[in-house]
């Protein structure tokens, strides 16, 4: 006894014509090259000053009111030193009531930034830095000075 094979219904023995199995097959890949595309275009590019590296110090220690050192290095993603950078210092108080203090570095030696800042108070302070590299690109970055001590 014979039975009839129905064709497209995935029975074995079935056979498709060639122009279907390569058109699902153009099908599947331009699917594929589509969602590829869509995700990578979902993606944020680096931004290029995620790269800078910006170490602090401010001495003396411990930390007193009045005039106090402020050194910053600052690096690229390789470790190299950037130069020619402008930077405007900005000291506030983690309280309301003070009035901030302000100060622009200057380089030391490449990469390396020298500024001062009068802390006009006991407490614990916040330095904002306003970057502008030698591209002409602007960062802000933060740190925190803790624990100021009475003069």
């Amino acid at each position: 006894m014979h039975m009839p094979v129905e064709r497209g219904q995935g029975v074995i023995g079935s056979r498709r014509p060639a122009r279907f199995v390569i058109r699902a097959a153009l099908g599947n890949a331009l699917a594929s090259v589509l969602a590829v595309l869509i995700l990578a275009g979902c993606q944020t590019p680096p931004n290029p000053g995620d790269a800078v590296t910006i170490e602090s110090e401010v001495t003396p220690h411990p930390l007193h009111v009045g005039v106090s050192t402020i050194d910053l290095k600052l690096t690229d993603a390789a470790g190299d030193p950037i130069t020619g950078a402008r930077i405007h210092l900005e000291g506030l108080m983690t309280h309301s009531g003070m009035s901030p203090v302000f100060n622009e570095a200057r380089e030391v030696s490449p990469g390396r930034y020298q500024s001062s800042l009068e802390f006009k108070m006991a407490g614990d302070w916040v330095v904002l830095l306003q970057i502008t590299l030698r591209s002409g690109q602007k960062l802000e970055r933060q740190f925190d000075v803790k624990g100021v001590l009475p003069s």
